[in-house]
């Protein structure tokens, strides 16, 4: 979880192979009428947002031996909303420096444009100590923030 540019597809899909599991890409899960929005730059509303939010639950449910999603999931409420949905989700929120955030959305070819970043971080809620989740350095090298963000869900669900 995090803001666009915060690499959650990246890290999603190399943690993914390093657990064996399915990577989904919530992204991929939007009605076109939300890429349409954001691509416009409009930024998604919670109307927008909640039957996006049940998809994402609802895949997340229907994959049977667990699966690792991308998911921006900005607010507690979002969190919450696919917890509701999918039981035993555990967030690995990716923290990224503002600048890298920007750098990151500038030079690649994404629907959601480099305008809609202070949308985001408005929205964003970080991860709450008593949430299901670790919290990982977005910014270093890919390998690392995968090796970062395995051993924290290692260390997390040996204490659960």
């Amino acid at each position: 979880m995090g803001p666009s540019g915060s690499g959650k597809s990246a890290v999603g899909l190399a943690l993914a192979q390093r657990l064996g599991l399915p990577f989904v890409d919530a992204d991929d899960l939007h009605p076109a009428a939300n890429v349409a929005k954001m691509a416009a730059g409009t930024p998604l509303d919670d109307d927008d947002r909640m039957p996006w939010l049940d998809v994402v639950a609802a895949a997340l449910h229907d994959a049977s031996g667990g699966a690792v999603m991308a998911c921006s999931a900005l607010a507690r409420r979002y969190r919450d909303r696919i917890r509701a949905g999918a039981a035993g989700v555990v967030f690995v929120e990716l923290r990224v420096p503002q600048d890298e955030l920007a750098r990151r959305m500038g030079s690649r070819e994404h629907f959601m444009p480099t305008s809609l970043l202070a949308s985001q971080l408005r929205t964003l809620e970080h991860l709450e100590p008593e949430e299901p989740g670790v919290v990982v350095a977005g910014d270093p090298q890919l390998v690392e923030v995968v090796d970062a963000a395995a051993a924290a869900l290692e260390r997390f669900q040996s204490l659960r």
